[in-house]
């Protein structure tokens, strides 16, 4: 059984679930499998092979920025996004998911246009937003949505 006061954080560098005192998150913390920070302050590069560990295993919200490198927006929107998850860690992962890289996930997401914001707990979509952003209208949209069910 889990322990109501931890929450069950994916290491951004081996995909591997830890459990973390509630209390502790600010702390950051390493990972129990590879030693790497738990939180860096930048976004995730999300591939079929961690995606699913992020956004099903972990007890935080995942906001992931699905985009493509020949997408002007995508690239003028990348370090605001970056900058937003130094603000928002440890409460959000924030990934990267390139679209043409990983079109199968995009699919299963039904990504019609890019940059995309889909927020993503539990393996639910709990919110979508479009458009390339400024940091601090992700970092407000962000906060708006943490709390949202699916």
């Amino acid at each position: 059984m889990s322990n109501p006061d931890s929450k069950v954080i994916v290491c951004p560098s081996c995909a591997a679930p830890n459990r973390v005192p509630a209390e502790k998150l600010g702390a950051g913390g390493k990972c129990g499998k590879c030693h790497a920070a738990l939180f860096n302050g930048q976004p995730v590069v999300l591939t079929s092979a961690n995606f699913n560990a992020h956004a099903s295993r972990s007890d935080i919200p995942l906001l992931v920025d699905f985009w493509a490198s020949w997408c002007g927006p995508c690239l003028q929107m990348a370090p605001a996004f970056s900058a937003a998850a130094a603000q928002l860690e440890p409460y959000l992962r924030l990934g990267k998911l390139d679209t043409e890289a990983e079109q199968a996930i995009a699919g299963r997401y039904a990504i019609r246009s890019i940059p995309t914001l889909v927020m993503i707990s539990r393996g639910k979509e709990i919110a979508r937003q479009s458009g390339a952003m400024p940091a601090s209208a992700i970092v407000s949209w962000a906060r708006q949505n943490i709390g949202r069910k699916a």
